[in-house]
């Protein structure tokens, strides 16, 4: 879908719904680790203060990347939120490495349980769930990489909340074992979550081709009057890509005439590829 300011300001407004879910979630879990002693509790509270910040930064990089082009950014301001997800990531692989090394330098302590903590602790559990699943269908609905990195992070939420209350329910009857092995298991789940997130963002932040030069060419050099075709370039810009390529014709055509297969070219790459930031060079044939 194309951006637009109505899309920018749906997906802030859903940063913004999440990071009030995460303060009510960070106030329940410091309560709860506080009135049992569990420090599993207490640690994933600070994890929640991770998200709270992770929030505050997802929706000011969201109102930089809605700016439009200016003289120092001429391609926009896209990236920024491209930058967002691997810095989410970043964070996603950090506090997998975090999990696993609390847990094998974990002393097993005498921790209380009661029927309202534990409560509590579901009912955080169940918000996350909740979280996860409707931030992932706005996701889908916007086509946000932004929002899909941060239900994404939700989501590993939902899997540790899960396994503090294991481990904290475990622990209290002296089964502290158990709480290892799901710990490192969940650990190593979130790292293939980081995983596949670096896979979609490292290229665009390195500038891969977003189209393969070689489709590029032979559908351009099929259009009339392009002798040859070379310095094919392109990149993504978030969601969209930017072509800019070089072509040659017959040195006797006209200004007008030149410009005519440029504009034919433009119209079928748009066409093809769905995108309208397409800059052509046209050069006359050294070898004609």
């Amino acid at each position: 879908m194309k951006y637009s300011a109505l899309r920018d300001q749906q997906v802030r407004r859903i940063i913004l719904i999440e990071g009030s879910a995460n303060l009510v979630v960070l106030t329940a879990k410091v309560i709860i680790a506080l009135s049992t002693g569990s420090m599993a509790i207490l640690a994933d509270a600070v994890h929640s203060l991770t998200d709270l910040t992770n929030n505050i930064i997802a929706w000011i990089v969201m109102r930089f990347s809605s700016k439009p082009a200016d003289h120092e950014h001429p391609y926009g301001h896209r990236k920024f939120e491209t930058l967002a997800v691997f810095i989410l990531a970043s964070l996603l692989l950090v506090l997998a490495f975090e999990l696993v090394i609390n847990t094998i330098r974990k002393e097993e302590a005498e921790v209380v349980s009661t029927g309202i903590e534990l409560a509590v602790m579901l009912c955080v559990l169940a918000i996350n769930i909740l979280v996860t699943i409707w931030q992932h269908n706005w996701a889908r609905r916007l086509d946000s990489d932004i929002l899909r990195a941060d239900a994404t992070h939700t989501f590993a939420d939902v899997l540790i909340t899960g396994t503090v209350i294991g481990g904290w329910q475990l622990s209290a009857r002296g089964y502290g074992w158990a709480d290892r092995a799901c710990a490192i298991a969940i650990a190593l789940f979130v790292i293939y979550l980081a995983y596949s997130l670096f896979r979609r963002v490292i290229p665009v932040l390195l500038d891969q081709y977003a189209i393969e030069p070689g489709e590029l060419r032979e559908l351009i050099e099929s259009v009339p009057g392009v002798k040859n075709v070379y310095k094919i370039r392109s990149r993504w810009i978030g969601k969209s890509c930017a072509i800019d390529l070089t072509i040659s014709v017959d040195p006797e055509l006209s200004t007008r005439d030149s410009h005519a297969i440029a504009d034919n070219i433009e119209s079928i790459i748009e066409k093809n590829f769905k995108t309208s930031d397409i800059t052509i060079h046209v050069e006359p044939d050294s070898t004609s």
